[in-house]
């Protein structure tokens, strides 16, 4: 049967797996259960290994299940061997594992090949699993022991629902789970070295490691009733392979900096286990000093206490096999260790309780250093003061990005000052008091702050914990446009002095583009935080600011519903639509892209412009005199309701893919001011998303990015011609059209969050405090406005000193009288 060519996958088939082994009532009786299974017999196929029975298994499960197909194996190649062999065979695209002594529920294959369809990187489903009479749990989450062993924590609960939620695992278990086949047969399937035990462990961490996922899916479930099919072979067999198979499943799967750590602690381990299960420590030691003892009260004993060095022997027989599968896992690694250890459940935890085991535990993990190398779990609070609502605009999108990236990794809470309804199922999101941030920044081990948060909360800047300040947004650019009247200068400076409190303390800081850092950089020299303490550090600066731009979801957006064809009174199913992405701000041009549209309109009649939002979600940010200027003009031309469409809200944000998806072309236009060159337009973002040709003003990051990709046309600022014939082009040659489509999609490729944001998750696994800081140096106070800094006696000391060296005292005379005359200047004016 082995060799044979695998049979081409059928598309919505599922082919369910049972391993028989002198079990034949058992999968007689398992096999019946997909009579009441909600899902149709034409899309499910049933295949029975037997293992080498021996006793006619075969041929009952035949008689009994004529539409099941049974394969018979030629030796007993246990679970691991018995599932590869029908996955071998199966046709389906996914392919379902239930023992033998299980049962399905009536929604065990639909509600898993649901979470296949709706979220392709799920490469695994695992079922939630109870016993026989649906009353106690016997699976809901994996977790992993750092010496490799898989247990079930919440094993024995009665089942109130309480684990009912959907998330990813670290490992499914081999009583009841799914694979995509092709995935399966792509990773190797089960390690038939296993024969039993903790194969389910070890497929599920190479998956993740692979960079797929295992999603636990509590709808679909199975039952499952216990036999002790181990007594057969004796719990002596049972104890080695489970100890050995820790051995195999750590050896493969953990990086080479963990492995060196945890592959000794968990050998001195699998010894100290043996002593503790084979009975009291002095019966093992007598036995090993040679003492006379009744032999007939030892013979079990020994066997028990020789059971893990067995495992240690096999473990080193097979080395070379599980090195060359090592070498080839790890070269295959799309995820760190520090990513999926949250995956574990607690890695720390012994998984046993007996007193004889625990102190040799603790000798092990405090002799080996293990709470060190599973020590990267952090508690991260990450504020902004934007509404965390269904409508968020950017700021608040990329704290919740910020927040679900690090989340993978450590323990996050995301807060705001203003109003929250936004749940995650990884992390706590929250609207909180100034009382309840203060108290999470005692508990916090990093605090991750945008916008003027530290400003308006001045004590945050006081913090001895490590701080993540994102600057993305030159806000105070913005406002040389935004603000007006009397007040401008004193708000542009109010920013000013924002951005100084929070450059003035970060830890690390984080821009949106390469030429934005450039600016950041050249703000931190002129306060001091560019110096020879940073600077002797890392002489690059990256350490001190990195470039963490606006991303995009790793999934392509996916249709949820009509957005604007047929849905906006006045746009039409064929008509051809131009979608501006965003809001109207006052640094953005609007009224060249209307006129445009005016022009335009005479050559294709069917032309349509809508404006994706007006009225932003934070109720702290005022309405935009370019927003009624653009809705003015658009009425004085005759477009607004004919060609121009303006939506006085804002769209959630889960759903702005329906507008994108309907839309022809994402436009974005802006005048040339200091604003544009150190912008990063989101709005771009999400038409490269959506791989939308885009039509854009020049002079930004995303400008450039547009015309090194071929995903658009770049158009000089306030030149209605070149825009209106940009948008035509666009519209009437399909050719040009599509070219521009798969440009976009190919910048969106290395666009996504998960890529923005690995500087920051690469810091937060090993955050630490901005050396500068830490010696005592930095900026000027935030209000010092004139620049000056105050009276420090240990640097006037230091520079007279200095002074003293490069010229004596005439030099420190110069020096001083430079000082006062600019005091002097400064207090006249």
């Amino acid at each position: 049967m082995r060799g044979r060519r695998p049979p081409r996958l059928r598309a919505g088939v599922v082919s369910v797996v049972v391993v028989n082994y002198r079990g034949a009532p058992d999968t007689i009786e398992c096999l019946a259960g997909f009579d009441d299974v909600d899902w149709p017999a034409d899309r499910l196929e049933l295949i029975v290994v037997d293992n080498a029975s021996g006793d006619g298994s075969a041929d009952q499960i035949r008689r009994a299940c004529p539409t099941a197909v049974v394969i018979e194996s030629p030796e007993n190649t246990g679970f691991a061997g018995g599932c590869n062999l029908g996955v071998e065979q199966a046709s389906g695209e996914f392919v379902g594992l239930i023992n033998n002594d299980a049962r399905p529920d009536a929604r065990w294959v639909g509600a898993a090949v649901e979470a296949f369809e709706t979220q392709p990187t799920v490469a695994s489903v695992a079922s939630k699993v109870l016993d026989w009479e649906g009353a106690t749990i016997d699976y809901v989450e994996g977790s992993l022991a750092w010496f490799g062993m898989g247990y079930k924590r919440q094993v024995g609960e009665t089942d109130t629902g309480l684990y009912d939620v959907a998330s990813d695992v670290l490992f499914a278990t081999g009583a009841a789970m799914f694979v995509r086949t092709a995935v399966w047969r792509e990773v190797g399937g089960f390690d038939e070295r296993y024969f039993m035990f903790y194969e389910d462990v070890d497929l599920g961490w190479r998956l993740n490691l692979a960079g797929h996922r295992v999603r636990f899916v509590p709808g679909s479930i199975a039952y499952h009733r216990h036999h002790a099919s181990m007594a057969r072979y004796g719990s002596w067999r049972e104890h080695f392979l489970l100890e050995r198979n820790a051995l195999f499943t750590l050896y493969k799967n953990y990086d080479d900096e963990r492995l060196a750590r945890v592959l000794p602690g968990a050998l001195a381990l699998a010894i100290r286990r043996g002593l503790a299960r084979g009975g009291a420590d002095h019966h093992a030691l007598d036995l090993a000093r040679g003492a006379e003892v009744d032999e007939a009260e030892h013979t079990d004993v020994s066997r028990h206490t020789l059971a893990p060095v067995y495992a240690v022997g096999d473990f080193v027989d097979h080395l070379p096999g599980l090195q060359a599968d090592r070498r080839r896992i790890q070269a295959a690694r799309r995820r760190s260790d520090a990513e999926l250890l949250p995956l574990f459940g607690d890695a720390m935890e012994p998984a046993f309780d007996d007193e004889g085991f625990l102190s040799g535990y603790r000798s092990v993990v405090d002799a080996f250093g293990i709470t060190d190398a599973f020590g990267t779990r952090r508690r991260i609070v990450v504020a902004t003061e934007e509404p965390l609502t269904a409508a968020m605009g950017g700021t608040a999108i990329r704290a919740w990005a910020i927040a679900e990236a690090l989340s993978v990794e450590h323990e996050v809470e995301l807060v705001t000052l203003r109003e929250c309804t936004a749940t995650h199922p990884r992390f706590a999101c929250r609207s909180v008091t100034d009382d309840e941030l203060r108290a999470l920044e005692r508990w916090c081990d990093v605090m991750v702050v945008g916008g003027v948060l530290a400003w308006v909360r001045p004590w945050i800047a006081q913090t001895a914990k490590v701080l993540v300040v994102d600057v993305y947004n030159a806000f105070h650019l913005e406002q040389l446009e935004q603000a007006a009247g009397a007040t401008r200068v004193a708000v542009v400076d109010e920013c000013t002095s924002a951005l100084n409190a929070q450059l003035g303390r970060g830890d690390l800081f984080l821009c949106a583009s390469a030429k934005q850092r450039l600016f950041w950089l050249g703000h931190l020299a002129a306060i001091g935080r560019v110096n020879p303490v940073s600077y002797d550090d890392d002489p690059t600066l990256e350490s001190l600011i990195a470039v963490a731009p606006f991303g995009l979801p790793d999934a392509p957006p996916a249709r949820t519903g009509s957005a604007m064809r047929g849905v906006v009174p006045g746009i039409g199913p064929d008509d051809r639509i131009i979608l501006w992405g965003g809001g109207i701000y006052n640094w953005l041009d609007p009224l060249t892209l209307l006129r445009a549209i005016d022009r335009l309109r005479r050559r294709r009649p069917d032309v349509r412009l809508f404006f994706l939002g007006l009225r932003h979600p934070n109720p702290g940010v005022p309405q935009m005199s370019m927003a009624a200027a653009a809705q003015e003009l658009s009425a004085s031309l005759g477009l607004t309701g004919t060609h121009v469409f303006f939506n006085h809200g804002w769209v959630p944000y889960t759903e702005r893919q329906n507008y994108l998806l309907e839309a022809d072309i994402g436009v974005s236009t802006h005048r040339a001011h200091v604003e544009t060159a150190f912008s990063f337009r989101t709005r771009v973002l999400d038409y490269l998303w959506a791989s939308l040709p885009v039509v854009a003003t020049g002079g930004d990051a995303m400008a450039e990015v547009i015309a090194a990709n071929g995903a658009g046309i770049v158009v000089p600022p306030d030149d209605v011609d070149a825009l209106e014939e940009a948008l035509f082009r666009l519209l009437d040659d399909d050719d040009l059209a599509a070219r521009c489509r798969r440009g976009a999609a190919a910048a969106a490729a290395g666009l996504t969050w998960s890529a923005a944001l690995e500087p920051l998750v690469r810091f937060c696994r090993a955050p630490r405090r901005a050396p500068d800081l830490l010696a005592g140096l930095g900026p000027p106070p935030a209000g010092a406005a004139d620049g000056s800094r105050p009276f420090d006696l240990r640097r006037d000391l230091a520079l007279l000193r200095t002074y003293l060296g490069d010229g004596g005292p005439a030099e420190v005379a110069r020096r001083a009288y430079g000082r006062v005359g600019r005091l002097h200047l400064r207090s006249r004016s």
